[in-house]
């Protein structure tokens, strides 16, 4: 291949790849200049960090910096009528501010703009600066050494490797949540020992492991108590986890190779150096900047057209105290922000980078963006999100932000659709593996999706993820595509969700006097519908795909769901067909009496898991199960009147072909193959390096039985029952805190005129907790004609009343 480059005022000249220019125009050049649009050559510059801004950019007289680049591109005749290649030779370009693309940046459909990588050399693009320092011996192992005036230290990154900062408890690295957690973190009797925790930060899980909260210490009171501020990363504030918790940023916390503490007053950096480092030899690095590259502009002039390809994104710092802005009605708040941030942009892309340990979220499109692609990436060690999709809150009809927010059917606008387009729209996220991000913020996803529409998401490899490997935020606009993925090993820190998550609490969700029989259409005014397909999950801490509050018009097909099955909660027009689900099956949760919902063709190998249900759906029926038990379980309620039951008859479950024979029973019922080899990535680079999930041995030997059915009792009238497996779900609390389900209360009850309904969940009298249905009797009747104060849950919002005697 031959590379042309013109120069302003110099020779022109040409070369084949790899090597030295010819010292004269060649005839392979006239063809280039014959072949190139209005007679303008495609252009090349050349950067490396061995160079000069002050040469022209050629090969052999690169320029040092990219934005030195950036301008010479701008100006260049070709802009918009011929490619332009900017070549980063390898070696790391130390950024002190980010490079930022506007709309004179743009190139054209037929003339893009690229920045790329040179063949076979690795160009790293860090947010980070290289310290060269005099190490001298401090104490126990502990190293010291100034550093510059002015320096800000977020992360330490030696020989690579990302170190902790000096925390309590210490790291350890299998446990979780926050590889280590301790409940005493910043108790009194702890911050006695600190002279000054201010600066220190606080992580804590969310009370029910619905994400995290982060704070910033600001000091201590005489008694020891610490003073903090924060606590503004989930929008469901329900306080901290009373054990889950861990400090870091405190000196005295300093005690175990591999951490560190930077003193910004006295310019002090003190660190134990890991195993196998020597503090003379390594390569430090620090962290600094938030974003390396922005796309930012508008929708009315657009960054359009400009590709990078190969490049290698480092070393950004935390913005965990900047995830403040709420989500639609969602347990999310995001950071408007990434190592590469999309706004207003149109046909860029990401292709084959790479982005390692960048502390916030490695790619975030904000707002205005349309067919931005991210393809053939990888992305690890990520401080928050993969890659983020988020909209304007501006764009979306009725906007509500609080879980709890309800609004009325009389004052909503019924326009279908958008109020405008301020938001992500037909972009792609392909071929791309993304693996152990979340590591700072859990509520952090390997791809997160809010206020978008028509987002793809196709051969992607997503495991080690604290939270779900792909997110639905709500929704608005729907319209995606979700196919060939593999997401396995997530929600592994937080709780009650799934390896995709999503929720649908746009207008009609909890609409308040909305007639029942417009909900199916209301449902609709925010969303299309969304297709998962040909895809594999794995779920060990949840369900393997959960729609849970409101997800709508979803169509869920050749999926493979290896162990927590599919739950399907308060929504409408879900289309569910030809799935495997391996040792587990369907969980329906709080259905409206008409969801419309369609589930035929599956293989359940157990019976559903139905949670205060009001309906059963459209249909559910020809499926297969494994035993007439399973089947015949809610035949009473119209389900599965034609299903069947036999061996599906996998072709080789060990070697993960779940396919089934020429004469499996499952095909008799509709069920067709699906492909069972194009599971996530097919670049054979990214290939080399994914894990594949834990596959398990389907089991058909008869079931043990799960335990005695907890039966029903009656209280003050009510047909009541404990809390029992995954209902805690359906009541938005933890597990462990349990509780009595009110089942049934006939209105003429004492609990009914006491003003208890069907679905409350009592799990407190006068203050106990109680758990069992004996539990409840004995705390009520231990009160001698006392009154009774009752705390329950209500829609999942705590209530109390009182209960004269």
């Amino acid at each position: 291949m031959l590379h042309v480059f013109q120069g302003r005022g110099e020779e022109m000249t040409c070369q084949p790849q790899g090597r030295r220019p010819a010292k004269s125009i060649c005839i392979t050049m006239l063809m280039a200049v014959m072949s190139c649009a209005g007679g303008v050559m495609a252009e090349e510059y050349y950067v490396d960090p061995r160079g000069s801004d002050a040469n022209p950019g050629s090969i052999d007289k690169p320029f040092r910096s990219i934005v030195r680049t950036q301008d010479e591109v701008r100006r260049s005749r070709a802009l918009q009528k011929s490619p332009i290649t900017v070549y980063l030779r390898g070696g790391t370009y130390y950024l002190d501010e980010a490079i930022v693309f506007s709309g004179e940046d743009s190139g054209s459909s037929n003339a893009t703009v690229t920045y790329s990588a040179y063949e076979g050399e690795k160009a790293v693009i860090s947010g980070g600066t290289r310290l060269s320092l005099d190490w001298r011996p401090y104490r126990e192992g502990i190293f010291q050494a100034k550093t510059p005036d002015g320096l800000k230290v977020d992360q330490l990154f030696v020989n690579g490797k990302r170190q902790p900062m000096a925390r309590y408890p210490n790291l350890q690295p299998k446990l979780l949540p926050y590889n280590g957690f301790a409940k005493d973190a910043f108790s009194r009797e702890r911050a006695a020992g600190w002279s000054d925790p201010t600066g220190g930060f606080i992580h804590a899980m969310h009370s029910h492991l619905w994400g995290g909260y982060h704070y910033r210490i600001t000091g201590k009171k005489s008694d020891h108590t610490v003073t903090y501020e924060g606590g503004w990363q989930n929008n469901r504030q329900m306080g901290m986890h009373e054990s889950f918790r861990f400090v870091e940023n405190i000196f005295e916390e300093l005690d175990t190779p591999g951490e560190w503490f930077h003193d910004g007053r006295t310019h002090t950096l003190y660190y134990y150096p890991a195993e196998g480092v020597d503090v003379k030899t390594a390569n430090v690095e620090v962290a600094g900047l938030r974003h390396l590259m922005e796309f930012r502009s508008t929708q009315e002039k657009p960054v359009r057209n400009i590709s990078l390809k190969g490049l290698v994104f480092r070393h950004t710092a935390r913005t965990f105290m900047e995830t403040r802005e709420p989500l639609l009605r969602s347990d999310w708040t995001i950071y408007r922000g990434g190592a590469v941030l999309f706004t207003g942009a149109e046909d860029c892309s990401i292709e084959a980078c790479e982005f390692d340990q960048v502390g916030g979220n490695a790619v975030f499109v904000s707002g205005y963006n349309r067919r931005i692609s991210v393809r053939e990436t990888y992305i690890h060690g990520a401080g928050a999100s993969g890659v983020c999709f988020v909209g304007g809150p501006d764009s979306v009809r009725n906007p509500l932000f609080e879980y709890n927010q309800r609004q009325s059917y009389e004052e909503i606008d019924k326009t279908r659709g958008p109020k405008n387009d301020h938001y992500p729209a037909d972009c792609f996220v392909e071929d791309s593996l993304i693996h152990y991000v979340s590591v700072v913020e859990k509520q952090a996803a390997g791809i997160q999706i809010s206020m978008s529409r028509g987002i793809t998401v196709r051969h992607c490899t997503i495991y080690d993820v604290g939270r779900a490997g792909i997110n639905i935020s709500e929704g608005t606009f729907g319209g995606h595509l979700i196919e060939f993925c593999d997401v396995f090993d997530t929600v592994r820190e937080t709780g009650d969700h799934g390896s995709f998550n999503s929720w649908g609490r746009d207008r009609f969700w909890h609409l308040e006097n909305a007639p029942a029989e417009q909900l199916p259409d209301l449902a609709q005014l925010d969303t299309e519908k969304t297709v998962i397909r040909n895809s594999r999950w794995r779920c060990d801490q949840g369900w393997d795909v959960d729609l849970d509050d409101g997800s709508s018009c979803y169509e869920i097909y050749n999926n493979l769901f290896l162990r927590g099955g599919l739950k399907l909660r308060e929504g409408f027009h879900r289309h569910v067909y030809n799935n495997i689900a391996v040792n587990n099956s369907l969980h329906p949760h709080v259905w409206y009496e008409n969801s419309m919902d369609v589930i035929t063709g599956n293989i359940w190998m157990t019976k559903y898991q139905p949670i205060r249900l009001n309906g059963w759906g459209k249909e559910i029926d020809r499926n297969l199960f494994l035993t007439e038990e399973d089947r015949d379980a809610y035949q009473a309620q119209g389900c599965d009147v034609h299903s069947i039951v036999g061996d599906p008859m996998f072709v080789d479950p060990t070697a993960g072909d779940y396919s089934v024979k020429d004469n499996s029973p499952a095909l008799s019922v509709g069920f067709k193959n699906f492909p069972m080899d194009q599971f996530g990535v097919q670049a054979p680079k990214l290939k080399a390096m994914a894990r594949t999930p834990v596959l398990p041995t389907p089991e058909f030997a008869e079931k043990e039985a799960e335990g005695t059915e907890v039966p029903v009792e009656q209280w003050l009238g009510a047909t009541v029952a404990p809390l029992k497996g995954e209902e805690f779900s359906a009541f938005g609390v933890r597990r462990k805190d349990g509780g009595i389900h009110l089942i049934k209360v006939p209105s003429d009850s004492q609990a009914a005129k006491a003003g208890l309904q069907a679905g409350d969940l009592i799990q407190r009298v006068n203050g106990k907790a109680v758990k069992t249905v004996t539990d409840l009797r004995e705390k009520a009747q231990t009160q001698g004609g006392k009154s009774l104060k009752i705390r329950f849950v209500r829609e999942q919002k705590r209530q109390s009343l009182i209960i004269e005697p």
